[in-house]
């Protein structure tokens, strides 16, 4: 027996979306206005009002309650004064060409989103992430890894590669990009990849039609050296803050928790009530600053996903009107691709934000979860990825939120006001009353049987 309540998010913004469903994943850019949906970057102009006694009282407070993976948070953007070397350089190397999604990989290297990664990963990193979801250090330490961050060439690719050590990254345009060195090329399996990932291969799984299907048989790992900082030119650069740009702004509004809630659609009551309600359980627990992270997914999505354009303005409206406090809360957009892969990729999202800075992580229904492709049902379980964050090997500095709406029915105990209407909260309750009772009943008829 079970009770499924869904939100029509249009129904509460009004969003005017395509309904018909699409069916060709490989086209999933977006047509991008000709200029900024937001003028300035508001939330990094905020500077918190605070008088002389409380900055005086404040001024030991920092961001950085938690620590990179690693120890050290990685940055491969080289240094403008030796960009001219790099570039010289990097003419004279045998050539890589980047897809959209290599290159959304390229930016989550060389900001230090997956520290201590230096590079797309060699054959023994790989393979520690693809069979045990996490990296071993070389002083013995464990640091999370769900998911393998690999580049992938053909064979003509690796013809032209030969011998050498050094190979230089095209972007998908022809520009270049970066270099990767000291390389190593090992076997593109593609099927254990994609069971190991997804725990299936059914066919219909976005990520793997749009990038693995059509990949190289190949795998080329090595160390990252990025030219400049990936820009994409679409009026949304100025929200892209890396994991360093982050840990300033937090230090600067003297947080002393950050909670980060990752989306890849538009905001509902729901999530704002919860998001709140997670606000005010942190000052309960005596936290004095804690911010909001709000970190919508900017990476590749599935065709019929909301469009990023669309879901920044739309959480801007979030924050004009006041759904969410602009001073207690920070909107940048993270940009790795999404996977869909449920347990496995919601440690890859919980991770990364530990390298932002962030130390809870509110987690909900199905996260990075999907419905089967085949199959009229959930490709996972919706509470197993909550479950194995508090399990998972590397994230254990890492305090996890689950939603509670449902303890909160189990329970009898009343919601943060405005969630749902009285009368069909009460439903719920007694719902989840009678669910009880029957439990209750059986159990004693087990124990004579």
């Amino acid at each position: 027996m079970s009770l499924t309540i869904k939100a029509h998010i249009a129904a509460h913004f009004n969003l005017n979306l395509r309904t018909a469903k699409q069916t060709k994943l490989t086209d999933y850019n977006v047509k991008i206005r000709p200029k900024p949906i937001y003028h300035s970057n508001q939330l990094i102009a905020f500077q918190p009002k605070m008088s002389a006694a409380v900055k005086s009282a404040s001024s030991a407070i920092k961001s950085s309650l938690i620590e990179p993976d690693g120890g050290v948070l990685v940055d491969l953007v080289v240094p403008e004064s030796e960009r001219g070397l790099r570039t010289t350089e990097a003419e004279s190397m045998p050539r890589v060409k980047l897809t959209k999604i290599d290159l959304e990989w390229v930016h989550v290297i060389s900001e230090g989103w997956a520290s201590p990664l230096r590079g797309f990963m060699r054959e023994n990193e790989y393979l520690q992430s693809l069979h045990f979801n996490c990296l071993r250090m070389k002083d013995g330490s464990i640091v999370n890894m769900s998911l393998p961050i690999v580049l992938a060439i053909d064979d003509e690719t690796k013809e032209r590669i030969g011998s050498s050590t050094n190979v230089a990254l095209l972007g998908p345009t022809g520009d270049l990009i970066g270099i990767l060195r000291s390389i190593e090329i090992y076997k593109h399996n593609k099927e254990e990849r994609i069971a190991r990932t997804w725990g299936t291969t059914a066919a219909g799984l976005p990520y793997v039609e749009e990038v693995i299907t059509p990949a190289g048989n190949w795998l080329v790992g090595g160390d990252l050296e990025v030219l400049k900082p990936i820009k994409y030119n679409d009026g949304l650069d100025h929200y892209r803050l890396s994991p360093q740009q982050l840990r300033k702004e937090f230090d600067n509004r003297q947080a002393d928790a950050i909670f980060a809630f990752q989306l890849r659609n538009p905001i509902h009551n729901g999530h704002a009530l919860l998001m709140n309600d997670t606000r005010r359980r942190l000052l309960e627990m005596g936290y004095k600053n804690p911010i909001l992270l709000l970190h919508p997914l900017g990476g590749f999505t599935k065709a019929d996903d909301v469009p990023l354009d669309v879901r920044m303005e739309q959480h801007s409206k979030v924050l004009e009107d006041g759904v969410l406090d602009p001073e207690t809360t920070i909107v940048s957009i993270f940009p790795s691709p999404m996977h869909y892969a449920g347990p496995t990729e919601v440690q890859w999202h919980a991770k990364a934000r530990i390298n932002a800075g962030a130390n809870f992580y509110i987690v909900g229904r199905d996260p990075a979860g999907m419905g089967h492709p085949t199959e009229k049902r959930d490709l996972y379980d919706p509470d197993h990825g909550k479950k194995v964050l508090s399990m998972a090997l590397g994230l254990e500095k890492l305090n996890i939120l689950p939603f509670r709406m449902r303890t909160f029915a189990r329970s009898g105990e009343n919601p943060p006001d405005g969630f749902m209407c009285p009368g069909g909260w009460k439903v719920l309750v007694q719902y989840y009353e009678s669910l009880q009772a029957e439990e209750a009943t059986q159990q004693p008829a087990i124990l004579t049987s």
